[in-house]
């Protein structure tokens, strides 16, 4: 995919003199796509989309037309260097999409440069002739006019590519304008931490429920009507050859007159157009026909038109719907109701893996497998895809992510396509792939314009229905971003509140599922974010039983948790208790303790029964005999309610088999043990 040697060759001179010189000869590009076939030097207009290869991300196109003409060459030649040619020392080859963000920075700051020029001539109109304070006006001019500091960061850094590239423009800065005093900005905003909002658990419940409702209730409808519509959709009304079958028309007519149901109208007259897809006929032979305005006549006209499919699902007694409409928009229609059980898909996905979005758009058929024990139960689901983030290629690689059955059926094939590969491609009973789109799939806005349209029609069926159950606006006011359903999700595993999803039990099912395989790799970086919120949790709880006195600790470890409690104590001092400060302060100054429902390891390695290096197991743990274990009342209370709970099951009838019987009741005189022994240690 490259040009010879003599191509490539560096100085201004020779890319300004190649008009013919093909800007992508660098850059991997699409499956299909001849390099010949993509743009030139000399072009006003160089189409990126061939070089973009992950499918959910919009065409990017670089017009020099808005670019100054007095500085058109030296835009050409600077992003030739950035997309094909010689980097300058120590700079990487950025992304296509990065090219086309500082393509709009560069153009901005050279309309400055020649805006200036203009208003006043003695000012330099070269790059080459702007000095020190020039430079300084412009970092003043954006103080000014940008009102983010980040954006102010990104055009800064773009002009300074004028200064790294002097080696292959004709005109570049003369001086690096790093070394410019207050050319740049403290961010003291920048600590690491993940800034992503999380979904407020208000929201993300009553999401998850309407999402599971499409896949397991809805669904099977949606895709009936999905296979009728597509039937309809496919039908090529303008070929020639398609004349009307004898007696096809009066039998059609007869079946809606048998069935008493209306004609499928449209504006308040018969749907020719609907009824010619039916019959594999021309829509203008049957708007002549008078066999179809007698039928109107007889039977009647209906206010839309509607497929033959009807909801089957009932819920509270009756139909989820009356009737699904062939149209593209409206509540009821095919379009609304498979955008949003593909919305659906997405959100179950996206929560219950953690998988970005880059990565759920690149799912294709057959992504889903099961594993099943020797008795041909399925205990286990995982979906493969493509990893992007952290990799070598752009291309992505194969990776595997651990997902719960909900995930494993959101894997909704038939929802596409038999010839369409990718499972969130747009779907072709509402808008289709658009002539000249450049997304196979849905883009990453696309994505987040439908989950703020799932809510809304699932809150406009909850009004019209006047049922419960509908989804909150988030309080920010702010619509959901696909990004947020990783860092909730992280979120939720790291601390694991009850009644979210179906539950604590079921959600600390998931949790181990997704640490036993994510991605198949480190490199996906979930794992650190997990153990980034579960630091943070267990700060907070920490720095509770400091400050309200809930550490009356029992056990072996009971001495060194007080002394570590302590010391942490005085390191938080008058600390805020925001995120962002815990996180500092346990990555600083970390106790070591770790909060149980049972029971609170006080870690140390040397003395620690669960053989983990870098931290302890509690769902191993063993707790009469570890040295590291200790009791708050809060263990010693949900171990007396799993006494009680014993109890229950070993007195109820009919009797337990031997085997269990004979496992609950050495646990129940373990556990009678472990608290006999707290209770003499407690606080009189």
């Amino acid at each position: 995919m490259t040009l010879p040697a003599a191509s490539l060759s560096t100085g201004p001179a020779t890319a300004s003199a190649a008009p013919g010189l093909l800007v992508l000869h660098g850059r991997e590009l699409r499956d299909g796509v001849r390099l010949e076939q993509t743009s030139r030097f000399g072009d006003d207009r160089w189409v990126l989309t061939p070089a973009i290869l992950q499918r959910h991300e919009r065409g990017a196109v670089l017009d020099f037309t808005r670019v100054p003409a007095a500085h058109r060459a030296v835009a050409r030649e600077l992003f030739y260097g950035l997309l094909s040619g010689p980097l300058p020392p120590g700079l990487p080859r950025v992304a296509i999409t990065t090219v086309r963000k500082t393509f709009t920075a560069i153009s901005y700051f050279l309309t400055w440069v020649a805006a200036r020029a203009a208003a006043s001539p003695p000012r330099p109109a070269t790059l080459a002739g702007l000095t020190p304070a020039n430079l300084e006006d412009f970092h003043r001019h954006l103080t000014v006019t940008t009102r983010t500091r980040g954006l102010r960061a990104h055009y800064r850094a773009s002009a300074r590519l004028l200064w790294h590239y002097r080696a292959i423009v004709s005109d570049p800065l003369s001086f690096d304008p790093a070394g410019l005093e207050g050319w740049g900005e403290p961010n003291h905003s920048a600590w690491g931490e993940n800034r992503t909002a999380r979904i407020d658990e208000a929201v993300i419940g009553p999401l998850l429920a309407w999402a599971l409702r499409f896949t397991d209730d809805f669904a099977p409808d949606i895709l009936t009507a999905a296979a009728e519509g597509l039937q309809l959709h496919a039908a090529r009304l303008a070929e020639p050859g398609r004349a009307l079958r004898p007696g096809a028309l009066e039998e059609l007519l007869a079946s809606y007159e048998r069935g008493h149901r209306l004609l499928p109208g449209f504006c308040g007259k018969p749907n020719a157009t609907f009824l010619a897809r039916k019959l594999g006929c021309y829509p203008s032979t049957l708007r002549r026909s008078p066999l179809l305005a007698a039928a109107a006549t007889r039977t009647g006209v209906d206010t839309g038109t509607y497929l033959d499919a009807r909801p089957g699902f009932l819920l509270g007694g009756r139909p989820w719907l009356d009737r699904i409409a062939y149209s593209t928009r409206g509540p009821d229609s095919l379009g609304t109701l498979a955008r949003m059980l593909q919305t659906a898909c997405y959100i179950l996905i996206a929560y219950l893996t953690g998988m970005r979005d880059s990565e759920i758009k690149h799912l294709t058929r057959g992504c889903a497998s099961c594993q099943r024990d020797s008795n041909g139960t399925a205990y286990r689901w995982k979906i493969t895809g493509l990893a992007f983030k952290g990799e070598a290629t752009t291309c992505g690689v194969r990776a595997t992510w651990v997902a719960g059955h909900p995930a494993a059926r959101a894997v909704l094939e038939q929802l596409q396509p038999a010839g369409q590969m990718l499972l969130f491609a747009r779907l072709p009973y509402r808008e289709g792939t658009r002539p000249g789109s450049s997304a196979a799939v849905l883009t990453t806005a696309a994505t987040q314009q439908a989950l703020a349209d799932f809510t809304a029609w699932a809150n406009g069926y909850c009004a019209a229905a006047g049922r419960a159950g509908t989804i909150p606006i988030p309080g920010t006011g702010e619509p959901l971003t696909t990004r947020q359903f990783r860092r909730t999700l992280a979120w939720h595993i790291a601390r694991r509140p009850g009644g979210a999803i179906a539950g604590a039990l079921q959600y600390r099912h998931h949790a181990i599922q997704m640490f036993e395989s994510y991605a198949g790799t480190s490199a996906s970086g979930f794992r650190a974010e997990v153990e980034a919120e579960q630091a943070i949790a267990r700060g907070e709880h920490l720095l509770a039983m400091t400050d309200q006195h809930q550490h009356h600790l029992t056990g072996p470890a009971a001495a060194e948790a007080a002394a570590r409690l302590s010391a942490f104590a005085g390191f938080a001092g008058q600390v805020t208790t925001d995120s962002r400060r815990i996180a500092r302060l346990m990555d600083s100054h970390d106790p070591a303790i770790y909060p149980g429902e049972y029971v609170t390891c006080i870690y140390s390695h040397p003395r620690a029964l669960c053989a983990h290096s870098d931290g302890p197991d509690l769902g191993t743990c063993q707790p009469l005999r570890c040295r590291n274990a200790a009791f708050t009342p809060a263990n010693r209370d949900a171990l007396r309610a799993e006494l009680a709970r014993i109890d229950a099951s070993l007195t109820r009838a009919p009797a337990l088999p031997p085997y269990l019987q004979h496992t609950l009741t050495a646990r129940r005189q373990d556990i009678t043990t472990l608290l006999s022994a707290q209770e003499q240690e407690e606080p009189g």
